[in-house]
């Protein structure tokens, strides 16, 4: 009688929450039927899935086992078929619109469960330890869990490893996989903000650079020197305040080239960020109070299905009409308490869905973000360097006219244009005669 009553429980939930279309068998398959003919009553069907199940026209019994016995004793009820779809390793009820379904299943993995039985019944419990809740999440259990396919393959993407969450190694807490990518964000703009100060930096060394150059170049010492050296040493003051004219416009081209785009890049960053960490930590909220709600529905439907067992158990020790009444308004309590079970596993799974898609959005959308991060960072240091090789340059330009003079440096030659400037005359003194 109890198990009688389970079933009943059990199909009263189908009738009000699947729509089974029954494919009929091949007539191959019947041929092959037809040497042991099913029970007076029991016809053959083929799930979606492939699998063939029965159903007797009188009762509307279902079983995925041959019926071999007489109608109105199935082995193996088949409850709920089809109530819940397996997507990526999760659950999502069939009552979901086709919008939400074609939103979620172009991005998940189907499960290699080919059907999810309805609650209590064996295959359930089976189906059940195929899966593990961790922080609320589903996932498939490791030992049941079939290779998924990544949904970026080779490119090593923040949408496909940040799923799970990661224990902190000095305390008991948790922090979500996102969390770990927003972080690595914020450490990036940080490095965006502390290259702009190395830059800013660099631009004081070579404004003080420049301004001792001009300084020393204004310098008196050997002032003084004549000829050919006295034109190559004045050349060499000369380039000291041309190379400082040089190091001003490289600082100058530094500042507003390098430096000023580092500081400006995503003035707004930290807001856009707060924004997404708000929007996915409200999504694990509500997947953390719909877990708890079917959690709480689980345990009601429990107690209830408890509860008729014992009244199940009262009538079949004393049958009185007061138990009967008993039996029904228990039965029909525990079939509510199925329905909101079944309601509140919907609302979870939706969630979650939607939790997964915000998931891989956003999180394509952080990686596209760091690319575009580096990829502008990268571009100033290019620049950087290409103004650090003209510098070069121009210095080279400077010292250029130095060489040349330096090379024309001619002591002769400079002892000859002294000795014309300042002769006194070319006769030369004798001895004195006695």
């Amino acid at each position: 009688m109890v198990f009688v009553s389970s079933l009943l429980f059990r199909f009263s939930m189908d009738l009000e929450r699947v729509e089974i279309k029954p494919t009929p068998v091949s007539s191959q398959t019947i041929e092959e039927m037809a040497h042991s003919p099913l029970p007076h009553g029991w016809q053959c069907y083929m799930s979606p899935q492939g699998r063939k199940y029965y159903v007797n026209t009188y009762t509307s019994e279902t079983t995925w086992e041959r019926p071999t016995s007489t109608p109105g004793t199935p082995k193996s009820p088949m409850t709920q078929m089809n109530s819940m779809l397996t997507v990526n390793g999760f659950h999502s009820s069939g009552s979901l619109s086709h919008h939400s379904e074609s939103q979620h299943v172009s991005l998940r993995k189907t499960s290699s469960d080919p059907q999810s039985p309805g609650v209590g019944s064996p295959a359930r419990r089976q189906s059940k330890e195929s899966h593990i809740t961790v922080n609320c999440i589903t996932f498939p259990h490791p030992d049941a869990m079939t290779e998924q396919q990544l949904l970026k393959p080779g490119d090593w993407s923040y949408c496909d490893y940040f799923w799970a969450d990661k224990k902190e190694t000095q305390s008991n807490n948790s922090i979500a996989g996102f969390d770990i990518i927003l972080v690595k964000q914020l450490k990036g703009k940080q490095m965006q903000k502390e290259m702009a100060e190395f830059i800013r930096e660099r631009i004081k060394i070579e404004e003080d650079y420049a301004k001792n150059l001009a300084k020393l170049s204004q310098s008196p010492l050997a002032g003084v020197e004549e000829g050919t050296l006295g034109e190559s040493w004045a050349q060499v003051k000369k380039s000291l305040a041309d190379e400082a004219e040089v190091h001003l416009k490289f600082s100058s081209k530094l500042q507003s080239e390098v430096e000023k785009p580092l500081l400006s890049f995503r003035d707004n960053f930290k807001k856009d960020m707060k924004k997404f960490d708000h929007h996915i930590s409200d999504l694990r909220k509500q997947l953390s109070t719909r877990y708890a709600t079917v959690e709480k529905a689980r345990k009601a439907l429990a107690e209830r299905q408890k509860d008729l067992e014992f009244k199940t158990q009262q009538l079949e020790n004393k049958s009185t009409y007061k138990t009967e009444e008993d039996i029904k308004k228990a039965r029909r309590k525990s079939t509510q308490a199925g329905d909101e079970l079944m309601r509140c596993v919907d609302l979870y799974n939706q969630t979650q869905s939607k939790w997964f898609e915000e998931m891989v959005t956003t999180t394509l959308e952080l990686e596209r973000l760091e690319v575009e991060r580096i990829e502008m960072i990268r571009q100033h240091l290019c620049q950087y360097t290409q103004l650090r090789h003209e510098t070069d340059m121009f210095n080279q330009s400077t010292i250029e006219p130095v060489d040349q003079l330096l090379q024309k440096v001619d002591p002769a030659k400079d002892r000859e244009l002294w000795v014309k400037e300042h002769k006194t005359g070319h006769i030369r003194p004798v001895d004195m005669e006695l």
